[in-house]
């Protein structure tokens, strides 16, 4: 009897120890949560000149074509609760239905919603396909065609992707701890810079202007739920759901004062990168702003802009950070602690700039697009 509650004492021992390393990671949320505060208070809101900023999510999927019961009410909700202004829809193809023309499309709740689809190819390449001829590289880092003359962007970060990293059993552990009191929270200690699409991306920009976008990949298809007989949720634990996922990563979208936003304005700005990619679930990256300009001439990300001996590029960021310009993918300028960078322009090539967050354990803040020096 003594050696069973001896046996018994250790497992528990066991268990409790095993828990320590996930309750420092519960502690080292509630301090990056309060760092994410601290900062958001710093914050001083810029603005592009002419243009009127509006952020959203690209890559979400329903019930349609499968991989997903998530309902149209629930990722309308969802977009209202994280103060959306359009959200991009890419269903999954159906072959004896056409899931683009069925999803959510137009105005609801006061989101713009736009509908697409995800397509894959024989040699399994996937495109998201969206309205006004546009084609986005889905998951680069699987792309084999990139001398399709389609391809008018590239998702340089999807949140599927980064989740295939995480060990489920430590992602088990880290729910129990901290869903309750950090839900979107937990992705940070995930997190990862997308090094090999971004390197395929900037290897491709040599050969054409292409748009970076983030894939939220949102499902809401991860968890575990005990249904009656009719379907109905008896007791369920969603991991994913729509309003978690929205919140992760934003496309900011810069579209010219005077214009509505509407599907064919946002798409023009969208193709012309006239955007860019925020971490918002670190804080708002609402008011970046990425330009150059010379006497006479001014340009935001996504333009072109020609060479001349006073041409400059200029960076503000909402708070101060670590800013990263870099010119053809390598590194040229990489400063700490500023809100703003200025440098002289002396050589053509495609410069693009990143914005991290040391104060938050150094993670991507913010991916540009690129301006074009000709």
């Amino acid at each position: 009897m003594r050696s069973k509650k001896l046996i018994l004492l250790i497992v528990v021992l066991i268990l409790l120890v095993s828990q320590v390393p996930f309750a420092y990671r519960r502690y080292k949320l509630g301090r990056l949560n309060n760092a994410i505060q601290q900062l958001q208070s710093q914050r001083v809101q810029q603005q592009t000149n002419g243009f009127t900023e509006y952020k959203g999510v690209v890559h979400v999927h329903s019930f349609l074509g499968g991989h997903s019961a998530g309902t149209f009410a629930e990722i309308i909700s969802a977009a209202q609760a994280n103060q959306l202004h359009f959200v991009i829809m890419t269903e999954h193809t159906e072959k004896d239905f056409d899931t683009a023309a069925m999803t959510l499309q137009g105005m609801h709740g006061g989101v713009l919603f736009i509908n697409g689809n995800e397509v894959r190819a024989e040699n399994g390449d996937r495109l998201l396909v969206l309205p006004g001829e546009m084609s986005i590289v889905a998951y680069p880092e699987e792309f084999k065609n990139w001398d399709t003359a389609r391809i008018n962007g590239v998702e340089v970060y999807n949140v599927f992707t980064n989740a295939k990293q995480i060990n489920s059993i430590v992602a088990f552990f880290d729910v129990l701890w901290s869903r309750r009191s950090y839900p979107d929270l937990i992705f940070a200690l995930y997190l990862q810079r997308p090094d090999e699409s971004l390197n395929t991306w900037d290897k491709a920009l040599t050969r054409a202007r292409l748009t970076a976008t983030a894939g939220n990949d949102a499902h809401a298809n991860i968890g575990v739920s005990l249904k009656d007989s009719s379907g109905k949720t008896l007791l369920g634990i969603q991991l994913d759901p729509y309003a978690t996922s929205f919140r992760l990563v934003r496309l900011h979208a810069l579209i010219e004062q005077g214009k509505a936003l509407d599907a064919t304005n946002l798409m023009e700005a969208v193709r012309a990168g006239h955007c860019f990619i925020g971490f918002d679930f670190l804080g708002d990256t609402s008011g970046f702003v990425f330009e150059a300009e010379h006497a006479g001439e001014r340009k935001i990300q996504g333009d072109e802009i020609s060479l001349k001996p006073d041409t400059r590029l200029r960076v503000r960021s909402p708070v101060a950070g670590r800013i990263v310009i870099l010119k053809d993918g390598a590194v040229l300028v990489d400063e700490s602690g500023i809100a703003s960078k200025e440098i002289a322009i002396t050589e053509r090539g495609v410069y693009r700039t990143e914005v991290y967050l040391p104060q938050l354990g150094n993670l991507p803040w913010i991916l540009s697009n690129p301006v074009y020096v000709r």
